[in-house]
């Protein structure tokens, strides 16, 4: 891998959620409240062959949002992080047939996610009943991962 793709990467899933976050937490402590909702992924949970940059951007946001969610809590801000595994998007439809037919033999409920599956998640998160939940780390993959991080 050169440089050039370790650092692109690096700046925008990891240094874009520093800046993002930075930039709505300057309005929540204003107003003493507010969800800050992190989306990782599973790979950066279990790693993934050829993806080395991409995993440890999603495992550095995990510990930017635990980090976080301890900075600001007194603040009434939460920080959660939602981790999706593989979900049917155009992405994914794009892959060959055999492939996606690996990747479901390692997901226990032998199918892919809806988008609107990890929507609703995000949408809890972000609603005052979950005002008790922070610096948490929400996998949504269909068994693939069940451990923590």
């Amino acid at each position: 891998m050169s440089l050039g793709k370790w650092e692109n990467v690096i700046r925008t899933n990891l240094t874009g959620v520093f800046y993002c976050s930075k930039l709505v937490t300057q309005e929540m402590v204003k107003q003493k409240s507010g969800r800050i909702i992190n989306i990782c992924s599973v790979i950066g949970q279990i790693g993934n062959f050829g993806q080395t940059n991409y995993a440890a951007t999603k495992a550095g946001i995990l510990g930017f949002t635990k980090s976080l969610a301890l900075e600001v809590a007194d603040l009434g801000i939460t920080v959660n992080a939602v981790c999706p595994g593989f979900i049917e998007t155009d992405m994914l439809r794009k892959l060959p047939d055999k492939i996606n037919e690996e990747i479901l033999q390692r997901i226990p409920l032998k199918r892919f996610g809806q988008p609107r599956e990890v929507a609703e998640l995000i949408a809890f998160l972000a609603s005052e009943r979950s005002s008790y939940i922070t610096g948490q780390m929400f996998s949504i993959n269909g068994g693939m991962f069940m451990g923590t991080v």
